[in-house]
């Protein structure tokens, strides 16, 4: 249980950033409600480039590889991501991943995340699955919330910094496995309750407080 003037300062901060927080939220619906095959896989590739690096860099490096995404070498994106980001052999996860995708599932991406009814079973297929390279539950989480599915954590550094702070968890690490990364969502989920917001909400909040912006 968290203090009770913890959450009154929480409930200040996300009345101050409610209405970008909503607006970010509902533009994550939109791609929901209307994202091609295409589209949905830029938001994989980003969620894989984005990892380690920060979403700036992610974004920097999406734009960088677009034109040659669906199509280009593992070579070729390699080469337009060298001296953008940090770590650009994560080229051929982008296209091991797509080629996987292409294979297995006809690139039918619309479907493939459409198909479970389970939201954990979809996010452990991302999550867990090696041929789905870079992702792991921070960045499948994050993918999924970005193609607007809600209900999930996406516990990276900042959201962890904010937590630990707050006294929800008592180590500022990453969480080193799925169970213990589930068990820190849930005290999220308890403490979305106990300020009245949803998990989407909250998760967006801790890591404004952290950078000063809402996450895309």
């Amino acid at each position: 249980m968290v203090k009770g003037n913890t959450i009154d300062e929480l409930k200040s901060e996300y009345t101050r950033r409610k209405d970008s927080i909503e607006a970010q939220l509902g533009e994550f619906r939109k791609i929901r409600e209307s994202a091609d095959d295409r589209k949905i896989f830029e938001e994989l590739a980003y969620c894989i480039l984005t990892s380690a690096v920060g979403p700036r860099v992610g974004l920097r490096s999406l734009e960088a590889i677009r034109d040659i995404l669906l199509e280009g070498t593992a070579e070729e994106t390699e080469s337009r991501l060298k001296g953008i980001h940090k770590y650009p052999e994560k080229a051929y996860y982008i296209v091991h991943t797509r080629e996987y995708l292409k294979k297995e599932f006809g690139f039918d991406l619309r479907g493939l995340v459409d198909s479970f009814h389970d939201p954990e079973e979809r996010r452990d297929f991302f999550a867990l699955n090696k041929d789905i390279k870079g992702l792991g539950y921070t960045q499948a989480s994050h993918f999924l919330r970005n193609i607007g599915f809600g209900g999930y954590a996406i516990l990276d550094k900042n959201v962890i910094k904010s937590l630990y702070d707050l006294g929800i968890i008592d180590s500022p690490k990453p969480p080193s496995t799925g169970k213990k990364y589930k068990e820190i969502e849930n005290r999220m989920k308890s403490l979305a309750g106990e300020l009245g917001t949803g998990l989407d909400e909250l998760d967006m909040l801790l890591w404004s407080l952290k950078t000063g912006r809402i996450p895309v």
